[in-house]
């Protein structure tokens, strides 16, 4: 006898949700991007362009894709056949973006291995009587290192010398080879907590929103709470306050840089996390009358608050650094996987008890990031749930799915764990998930939201759903201001683009850009080769299926072959 098709899942208690999406939009980038950011380009003023794109980018992208999540109840692909099924292939643009970001929990398995090492003593990248050191190595502590005054080389003296803690990262963890094109061998150690954070992540969400709804009560508050350990902390420490004037000292000539202004957008829209997907997802799971947006404000404005906050954690440790060495701060501040693996243990390593500190911010990276990772994971879990709801919605569907992919996601990750790994990953993370993808993707968002469907009908949606209309501007961003932005920083990002090259200046071979290309280009390409097809298989003339594809799917004419695609 065939199984009943279950129902669609809704979160049990609206906190769920708020959770789940405050652990969906903090993340990684709040930490190691967004102050490194502030400091480069101009201090305080950079909160100005900011807080530009936040206003008609960041927060009506929010606010849209929240709505649409709530009022189709369906997923990041499905949810366009109720809105303009012509643009439906944006849906599809966001999966292979997810796709190519499940590359990021390498990071997280990066960061497990730091953990378990900050519980030796002394901490291993402090200093340099380790097996994987060189002759060229210097202790963060000692003498010649203040006299260095860099990460890297003292050219005076024509002798190359490096940080312990860089070479632990580059040596130790990674056993980094000379290039992509030499994958060298897998790093057991690696691998296996690798596979602790797949299963973590696959036992976390493989009921659905039952189980994510659990798990984000720890996953969400607890980040925070090691965020407030290391501020206090680290506002305690000698020389703090000069890394705090070097993160927001103001320097109003920057804002006559493009280059700062188009960081801003790519901050924002990164950092809220639209056309991921996963807000769509998440807010699909509300019920229909919940208050969608004031939600979508809150969480907004909480994002935004906690990347500044986070910014005084970072600057005041790295502060704490140069007074400790006696060299500019300048010399000590970088982003990304340079902060988070090289720059920021280099600075508790100074501290008095180091493990604590290091645990402490180590264990802050894992949960932000495993919140990131399950709101993609159930992106692409729910897309195909909702594409074929009478096959997957039935007992242990879903759970089968999802152990397939996660096992072979595993499975092709293994190379990310090699001694050529880190390239790799370099790749996937400067191509496959790019500013340039995001953009695009808004702007075929806003289009067929603000125009197909119609910002006025967007927002009778809104009221419809909490008895409140938003905002007159909301109206304007989702039609003018919004697609605009999007579409001038999506030329700006081919006119300014730069080859990729890694930490140390390593350019990569030809092929290698080729192949970045094409991942790149994965993700756009699909939303016209989408429209093409569903217009080529409509009936009638051209002008009768474009006006068939740009109504929403509930009008009585319906395309002849395209049913359930």
């Amino acid at each position: 006898m065939e199984s009943k098709v279950e129902k669609r899942q809704h979160w049990s208690k609206k906190r769920e949700y708020i959770l789940a999406a405050v652990g969906n939009v903090v993340g990684l980038g709040n930490v190691w991007r967004f102050p490194y950011l502030c400091y480069k380009n101009g201090g305080g003023v950079f909160l100005l362009p900011y807080c530009f794109f936040a206003v008609l980018c960041g927060v009506p992208m929010f606010l849209l894709e929240t709505v649409i999540g709530q009022h189709t109840q369906e997923g990041a692909i499905t949810c366009w056949r109720k809105l303009c099924p012509l643009a439906q292939g944006a849906g599809y643009s966001i999966l292979i973006i997810q796709l190519y970001s499940r590359s990021y929990i390498i990071i997280l398995a990066w960061s497990l291995l730091y953990l378990i090492h900050c519980f030796r003593d002394p901490l291993p990248w402090a200093t340099c009587s380790n097996p994987w050191n060189t002759e060229s190595c210097v202790e963060l502590t000692s003498a010649n290192w203040t006299a260095q005054h860099s990460l890297t080389v003292n050219w005076t003296s024509g002798n190359l010398t490096t940080s312990s803690v860089s070479e632990f990262w580059e040596r130790e963890l990674l056993s980094m080879s000379g290039g992509i094109e030499e994958v060298g061998t897998v790093k057991w150690e690696l691998v296996l907590c690798l596979l602790v954070c797949w299963l973590t992540c696959y036992f976390s969400i493989w009921k659905g929103v039952h189980s994510t709804g659990k798990v984000v009560y720890f996953t969400a508050l607890f980040p925070y709470v090691m965020l407030a350990i290391l501020l206090v902390r680290g506002l305690t420490l000698p020389g703090a306050w000069q890394g705090v004037v070097y993160y927001l000292y103001p320097d109003p000539s920057r804002l006559a840089d493009l280059q700062v202004w188009m960081e801003a957008c790519a901050q924002v829209l990164f950092s809220y996390g639209v056309a991921s997907g996963t807000i769509i997802t998440l807010s699909s799971y509300n019920k229909i009358k919940n208050n969608c947006y004031r939600d979508s404000l809150w969480l907004c404005l909480l994002n935004s608050a906690t990347s500044f906050v986070a910014g005084f954690a970072v600057f005041s440790a790295l502060g704490f650094m140069a007074h400790k060495q006696g060299i500019p701060i300048h010399l000590v501040v970088d982003s990304g996987p340079g902060l988070a693996f090289i720059a920021f243990p280099q600075a508790v390593a100074m501290m008095p008890l180091p493990q604590l500190w290091a645990a402490c911010f180590f264990i802050m990276l894992l949960l932000l990031g495993l919140d990131t990772v399950f709101a993609g994971l159930e992106t692409i879990t729910a897309s195909v749930i909702d594409m074929f709801p009478r096959q997957m919605r039935r007992p242990w569907r879903r759970e089968v799915f999802l152990l397939l992919f996660c096992s072979a996601c595993f499975i092709t990750q293994i190379s990310l764990t090699s001694q050529g790994g880190i390239y790799q990953f370099q790749l996937v993370d400067y191509y496959g998930a790019n500013g340039a993808c995001i953009v695009f993707v808004c702007l075929v968002q806003c289009v067929a939201a603000g125009w197909a469907f119609g910002a006025e009908q967007m927002c009778d949606a809104v009221e419809e759903m909490t008895g409140h209309r938003p905002w007159f501007l909301f109206s304007l961003c989702w039609r003018y201001f919004t697609p605009l932005i999007c579409m001038i920083c999506f030329i700006c990002s081919f006119l300014d683009y730069q080859p990729l090259t890694t930490r140390g200046g390593h350019v990569y071979p030809h092929w290698v850009y080729y192949l970045g290309w094409a991942m790149s280009l994965s993700s756009v390409v699909v939303v016209p080769l989408w429209a093409i097809g569903k217009i080529w298989l409509t009936e009638g003339s051209f002008r009768e299926r474009l006006c068939v594809l740009w109504r929403p799917a509930r009008d009585p004419i319906v395309p002849k072959r395209m049913g359930n695609i």
